[in-house]
């Protein structure tokens, strides 16, 4: 009898298991988070070179504070202005689905901050996950997006290096469901690792840089002007996350 009855409460278990209530929400693993969301350089950088020029701690050796980074051809947008937009409708998206979120710059009108602070940033607020908002400016012939994670520096990348490699696979993952093309002219297959970005090699938490398209090609840049765009790559950038966050479970 009482291996009659253990099966029972055995079955009685699994029948209550199989009929729990399953969160089908794909953005419930954002909710308590914390993210780092990093909208690279700043609108002010250009009038002051002397800050952005100079040499700041970057993972094992020195590097720029910060750059100005590039523009369409006609110059209509900078990849600032960019950034920031695409950063801030983000934060909006991963606010809503209940994560916290901890931006590296408020504004598009300043300043910085350098390479290394950006880092600190996120290694501060205890994040669960950055991600690092760029545009490329690269060969006019080329196009499409790829993803950016951080290669092995010993003593700095090493606890990041396989966190951030899933984190990369998600986020590109997600940009190609949203339809947006591998790029066909820099990295592998959509990615690539690098050791020469202080943002990443200062890092404690897993994080990547993303460059959404080319500035420079023609094709690229219609995109990355639409407004319509930015809004479809922001939720694919939050849909990349909430899997990484919901895999690291």
């Amino acid at each position: 009898m009482p291996s009659l009855l253990a099966a029972l409460v055995l079955l009685f278990s699994l029948a209550a298991a199989s009929s729990a209530p399953v969160d089908s929400n794909p953005l419930a693993a954002l909710k308590g988070k914390t993210v780092l969301v990093d909208p690279g350089h700043n609108g002010g950088n250009a009038a002051h070179p002397e800050i952005i020029d100079k040499l700041v701690p970057a993972g094992g050796f020195r590097k720029e504070c910060d750059t100005t980074g590039t523009a369409t051809n006609d110059e209509r947008l900078t990849e600032p202005a960019f950034n920031w937009d695409v950063a801030r409708r983000l934060t909006k998206l991963l606010r809503a689905a209940g994560a916290k979120v901890v931006l590296t710059r408020g504004n598009n009108s300043g300043v910085g901050p350098c390479i290394n602070k950006r880092a600190a940033i996120g290694n501060k607020a205890g994040a669960d996950v950055a991600i690092s908002i760029h545009a490329d400016g690269g060969d006019p012939g080329g196009r499409g997006f790829h993803v950016i994670r951080p290669g092995l520096v010993r003593g700095y990348t090493g606890p990041i290096v396989k966190p951030s490699y899933a984190l990369a696979k998600d986020v590109r993952a997600s940009l190609d469901a949203a339809g947006l093309v591998r790029a066909n002219y820099i990295a592998r297959n959509g990615m690539i690792a690098r050791k020469d970005l202080g943002g990443l090699n200062l890092s404690k938490v897993p994080k990547v840089l993303t460059e959404l398209g080319n500035m420079r090609n023609a094709g690229d840049a219609r995109h990355l002007k639409s407004a319509k765009w930015r809004e479809h790559v922001a939720r694919a950038l939050r849909s990349g996350l909430a899997k990484y966050l919901a895999d690291a479970q």
